[in-house]
């Protein structure tokens, strides 16, 4: 689906196959190297589980944006917060993303809400 589609359609599906009601946003124009593409798919995918399967959320967000040279992907849940970032899931996406020289932030207070935050140089 991603390579065929693209990302709005790959996490479109996503979205639908998830247990939590999920919306989706994706503004990117021109699409990003494939590895940049594979990486917000990712990220996307593995925020929307951890969120799904910890969150106790009622609803999760996926934004995605092309800002000049960097593709920023956000996940955002209204769940009870407190994501360990240090926990293995959370791991693995920033070293996805310090692999592309992103920059991968969670903002998880308890009480919530979520958010898991990926900025992604993009080819210019």
């Amino acid at each position: 689906m991603l390579s065929d589609r693209g990302l709005g359609a790959a996490l479109e599906t996503l979205a639908d196959r998830s247990a939590v009601p999920t919306t989706v946003s994706v503004t990117v124009g021109e699409r990003p190297a494939p590895r940049v593409e594979t990486a917000a798919y990712f990220v996307a995918a593995e925020g929307l589980a951890n969120a799904a399967k910890h969150s106790g959320a009622s609803q999760i967000g996926i934004t995605v944006v092309r800002r000049d040279n960097r593709l920023e992907v956000e996940i955002a849940d209204d769940g009870r917060g407190g994501a360990d970032a240090t926990g293995s899931g959370l791991v693995g996406l920033r070293r996805r993303v310090d692999a592309l020289d992103g920059a991968l932030t969670v903002t998880s207070p308890a009480g919530g809400p979520t958010t898991i935050r990926a900025e992604l140089p993009c080819a210019s």
